[in-house]
């Protein structure tokens, strides 16, 4: 019995339809008093609604349709404390009973009707249930026991404990190789390492590349029915977030071949494509839009995400268009920009080791918080090879308050500069839709680092340099 983390179930969506055998589920709680009953599924790291059931005149709980579910985790969900009970379903057997005591579910529950699946999956869970209470006796919760042991023969007991836990698990796993129940709890084992030898730098990193090549051994990420269970998508961030340098190439390498490999189970690929895209359209991480980037170009590119409408699809296009030439390592577009006595320039007219590119506004709260920060960098740096181009965003006729915040301030050799023409640079090739917004750029204007706050600057800048040379 546990209690769900959150409410996102109680948000209906589509389940996709399995087959049309229908489903049958009559459940009996003791010690539930509420007249309404939930079904949910697990989908990726969430649960929605299913299906609602009221109490029958014989206290049961009857959930039926003539659309069979998909294969997956499922739970009971209880008000008003939303505690969950997670089952599973099958392809074949949806047609059976679950009762069970509220206060102790998983001692008392039984399972009527066929479902071969649950006969496994809560055999398996009163046994690690009796397993988890043998442990806080010899681990010291009973305290009247374990003052009595020494922590050898704790550990001896332990050892046993965990041994009769796997030889539980591969049995379970050799008895009914093809059933969710053994795929899930394989899925659960930790995976071992072998012994590596070298430097302890080098065991560390063959120990990470072992762990990089063998983190899927135990789950078959291609099984449609791994999407419903709360195991799959956890293995696949951890391999995404902690396995992988926080590159974005090495990130796009890492997700090409892990959706190559799902690609045989339409929704696991579906569902992955979106949550990559979503992901890294959001990272907080500079640098990683290039993923998103990636996740565009070789997954919504020419048909190949038939699940996109027309509309959504050409928004998500345009956006990967618009960010593909200010990704770090491209060379910044070339903008024409005017100095405040109206002559024009270029920003490939800059000469610098590095330039700092930075869009402000004199009325913006940021940008006005961001100036000390500048204007202490500017002076450690401006004799390292380092010019600061700020760039007012204001329109034309509002470009004097720049000027005059910058005399104010005494921001001399800064290069103050705003768009050449009136022409607008939220529609620009730098699209600057808010401020402020910093671009670290090298001598050939390339992009070494963007959208980085003021504080950052020093940082980066002093990392550019020490590689440099």
């Amino acid at each position: 019995m546990r209690s769900s983390l959150s409410l996102l179930f109680l948000l209906a969506i589509c389940l996709p339809v399995f087959s049309q055998n229908g489903y049958e589920i009559k459940v009996n709680v003791d010690n539930y008093t509420e007249d309404v009953l939930y079904l949910a599924y697990h989908y990726g790291n969430k649960q929605y609604l299913q299906d609602t059931a009221k109490r029958q005149p014989d206290n049961s709980f009857l959930f039926t349709n003539d659309e069979s579910l998909a294969p997956g985790t499922y739970s009971l969900v209880m008000a008003p404390d939303n505690y969950t009970l997670d089952f599973l379903i099958d392809e074949d057997e949806q047609r059976f009973g679950l009762s069970f005591d509220r206060e102790n579910a998983i001692e008392t529950l039984e399972v009527t009707g066929a479902s071969r699946e649950n006969q496994i999956f809560f055999g398996y869970l009163r046994f690690l249930e009796q397993k988890r209470n043998e442990a806080e006796k010899v681990t010291g919760k009973d305290t009247e026991s374990s003052n009595k042991k020494s922590e050898a023969k704790q550990q001896k007991r332990m050892d046993a404990l965990t041994k009769k836990v796997k030889a539980y698990q591969d049995g379970l796993i050799a008895d009914h190789p093809a059933s969710l129940a053994a795929a899930i709890v394989k899925a659960s084992l930790t995976a071992e390492y072998p012994d590596f030898e070298g430097t302890e730098q080098e065991k560390q990193t063959k120990l990470w590349r072992y762990a990089q090549a063998h983190h899927f051994d135990n789950i078959d990420v291609a099984d449609p029915r791994m999407l419903r269970t709360p195991v799959l998508q956890s293995k696949v961030d951890y391999f995404i977030q902690k396995l992988q340098i926080q590159h974005p190439d090495t990130i796009s390498m890492a997700i090409d071949q892990l959706l190559a490999q799902m690609k045989p189970a339409k929704d696991t690929y579906e569902f992955f494509v979106i949550h990559f895209l979503n992901e890294y359209a959001k990272s907080k991480i500079i640098g990683m839009d290039a993923v998103y980037v990636h996740m565009v170009e070789n997954y919504y590119t020419g048909g190949k995400a038939p699940w996109v409408d027309s509309a959504q699809l050409e928004k998500i296009l345009d956006n990967a268009a618009r960010l593909k030439p200010l990704l770090i390592g491209k060379t910044a577009p070339n903008i024409k920009l005017s100095r405040p006595d109206g002559s024009e320039f270029s920003l490939h007219d800059v000469e610098a080791e590095y330039t700092i590119l930075y869009f402000w506004r004199f009325d913006c709260d940021h940008c006005k918080k961001s100036t000390p920060d500048l204007s202490e960098f500017y002076t450690r740096f401006k004799d390292k090879g380092v010019k600061m181009l700020a760039v007012c965003t204001k329109d034309p006729g509002e470009l004097q308050g720049c000027w005059d915040y910058a005399d104010e301030k005494n921001l001399d050799g800064w290069i103050m500069a705003g768009s050449a023409s009136g022409s607008s640079l939220e529609r620009g090739p730098f699209h600057v839709r808010s401020t402020p917004l910093i671009f670290v750029l090298d001598q050939n204007k390339v992009i070494k680092s963007k959208r980085l706050g003021a504080s950052q600057l020093a940082e980066v800048i002093s990392g550019l340099m020490k590689v440099s040379q």
